[in-house]
C-alpha cells in the first residue's frame, strides 16, 4: 500500500477523479466488447430494475468550458439521422432485455437533447414507452439548454411526461460568459423555468460552476443570489475542470484569467454558505437540495447513490447507456459505446451493439467501489459493512482505513468502529480520501481535475 497523501500540505493542489464511477473511465479497456455486453444484458435477473440514459451528442454551438462528447451542428439532418440510429439501438437493447425489466428512470443527456425538434422529442419518447415497461413513478429527466428552448419544445417535453429538468447556468456574469463562449441571460433562463412549471414540471435542477475564467467570488455570489430567486429543487455546484488535453475546445479559454486554487476554494466556500443560508441542504461534495426533496432525504437516511450523472436516488441495479460514447453500468462492470458518431453509426447500421470498451469488475474493484461510494455519499466509511458484502476482498479497504486514521491530522477523521467520519472542516479533502482506495489511481495516475 502506498503512503497516505490525502492530508499533505499541497494535497488540494492535486488532480483527482470525481468518482462518478470506479474504476474510472481512463482505465476502461477494449477487453470489454459488444459480445461481452450482449452476454451481460442476458444475465440480468428478469425483475431487475434498470435506468436508461440516452446521449444526444449535438449542440447548436459549442461552449468552450464543456468537456462532454458533443459536436456542433446548425444543420438538422445529422441530428435526424442520429435519432434513427438511436432508435435502432433502443430496439436492439429492448430485444435483448425482454419485457420484464421495470424502468425506474429515463435521462436524456448530451450535448443538448433540446436540439431535437418537437416532433422528434415526441417520437423518441413514444419509442421508449413502447419498448420498455416504465415503473409507475419512473422519473423522466432531460438536460435543457434554455437558449434553444421554444414554446413547442416545452409543450412536447411536457406531453412526453417530463418530470425533472436539468438546466445549465454556470454563471450569469456577462464577462464570464464571454470568456467561456456561452452567452445566456437570466431573463431567458427564468422564462424557460416559468414555462416548465406552468406545464406541471415540478423538478427543477440548476448547474453552476466555480473556478471559471474571469470569475470572482462577487460574480459567483451575484449569480447564486439570482439562482436562489428561481427556486430550484436541486443545485449542483461543480468546480470547473480545465482539461484542454482532453477537451480541445477548452484551448479557446484564456488560462491567465483562471482563478487559482485559493480563489477556487473561496468561491466554493462562499457559494456553499449562501446556499445553506437560503435553506438548501448540502448533498455530498457538490450538490444541494431543498430539505423535503428526495435527494436530501436519501442523504439523510443513507440511501444516496452515485453514478455517471452524479448523485442519484435511483434504485436501479443497471444503467443502460445508449448513443455515441454513452456509458452503461451493469452488475458485472462498465460498458461504453464507440465515442465517434461515425463508429457508432457503422456498428448500429450493421445490427451490432456499439460497445467498444469497458471494465469487468474484479472482487477487489467491487470492494473498493463500495468504499469510495460510501465516502462520496456519506462522508464516512464502515469497513465492517464492506467486509460483510465482499468478504476477504475487503481486506485492502480495512488496511487503508486504518492507515488513514493513523495519518490524519487531529480532528480530520472522527473514528467510528474500524472506520471513520470525515469532519466538517475537512470535507474539501473527500475526493483525496477516496483516491486512497483507488488502486488504479495509486499505481497509474491519469490526468484529472483539481481536487477543489
Amino acid at each position: 500500500m502506498s503512503q497516505i497523501t490525502a492530508f499533505e500540505p499541497d494535497a488540494l493542489e492535486r488532480s483527482v477523479p470525481r468518482y462518478t464511477s470506479y474504476p474510472t473511465a481512463p482505465h476502461f479497456t477494449d477487453g470489454v466488447c459488444s459480445a461481452t455486453y450482449r452476454r451481460w444484458l442476458g444475465e440480468l435477473a428478469p425483475d431487475a430494475k434498470i435506468s436508461l440514459y440516452l446521449h444526444i451528442p449535438f449542440c447548436d454551438e459549442l461552449c468552450w468550458f464543456c468537456a462532454c462528447r458533443t459536436q456542433g451542428s446548425r444543420n438538422y439532418r445529422p441530428v435526424s439521422r442520429y435519432l434513427d440510429l438511436l432508435i435502432a439501438e433502443i430496439d436492439q437493447v429492448a430485444g435483448l432485455l425482454g419485457p420484464d425489466h421495470p424502468i425506474s428512470q429515463v435521462h436524456w443527456g448530451g450535448g443538448s437533447p433540446t436540439i431535437l425538434s418537437p416532433d422528434d422529442m415526441y417520437r423518441l419518447s413514444t419509442v421508449i414507452h413502447e419498448r420498455f415497461p416504465l415503473s409507475q413513478n419512473a422519473e423522466f429527466a432531460v438536460e435543457i439548454d434554455p437558449r434553444d428552448m421554444t414554446e413547442p419544445r416545452l409543450d412536447a417535453l411536457a406531453a412526453a411526461g417530463l418530470s425533472r429538468a436539468s438546466i445549465g447556468v454556470q454563471d450569469f456574469e456577462p464577462r464570464v460568459q464571454a470568456a467561456i463562449g456561452r452567452r445566456q441571460g437570466y431573463d431567458i433562463t427564468k422564462k424557460v423555468i416559468d414555462g416548465l412549471r406552468a406545464r406541471g414540471v415540478t423538478g427543477i435542477n440548476i448547474d453552476l460552476l466555480y473556478g471559471l475564467p474571469g470569475q470572482t467570488a462577487e460574480t459567483l455570489m451575484s449569480t447564486i443570489e439570482k439562482v436562489i430567486g428561481l427556486g430550484p429543487d436541486r443545485l449542483a455546484l461543480f468546480g470547473y475542470a480545465h482539461v484542454p488535453w482532453m477537451a480541445r475546445r477548452q484551448k479557446m479559454i484564456d488560462e491567465s484569467i483562471l482563478p487559482g486554487t485559493t480563489m477556487r476554494r473561496r468561491q466554493a466556500t462562499l457559494a456553499a454558505q449562501m446556499l445553506r443560508e437560503a435553506g438548501y441542504a448540502p448533498i455530498g461534495i457538490d450538490h444541494f437540495a431543498k430539505p423535503a426533496d428526495a435527494m436530501a432525504l436519501a442523504a439523510a437516511d443513507g440511501s444516496l447513490r452515485r453514478n455517471f450523472q452524479g448523485y442519484t436516488v435511483d434504485p436501479a441495479v443497471a444503467l443502460i447507456g445508449m448513443g455515441a460514447s454513452a456509458i452503461g453500468s451493469m452488475p458485472q462492470g462498465y460498458v461504453q459505446n464507440d465515442p465517434s458518431t461515425a463508429g457508432y453509426q457503422k456498428a448500429i447500421e450493421a445490427g451490432k451493439l456499439a460497445t467498444t470498451r469497458g471494465k469487468a469488475f474484479t472482487a477487489d474493484d467491487r470492494a473498493r467501489r463500495d468504499a469510495i461510494e460510501q465516502i462520496l455519499c456519506r462522508f464516512a466509511l464502515d469497513p465492517d459493512a464492506v467486509t460483510t458484502r465482499h468478504g476477504i476482498a475487503a481486506l485492502p479497504v480495512c488496511e487503508i482505513a486504518e492507515a488513514l486514521l493513523a495519518a490524519a491530522p487531529e480532528g480530520a477523521l472522527i473514528p467510528k468502529g474500524r472506520g471513520f467520519v470525515i469532519a466538517d472542516g475537512w470535507r474539501s479533502h473527500t475526493r483525496l480520501i477516496a483516491a486512497e482506495f483507488d488502486a488504479y489511481f495509486q499505481n497509474r495516475p491519469a490526468r484529472h481535475s483539481l481536487a477543489v
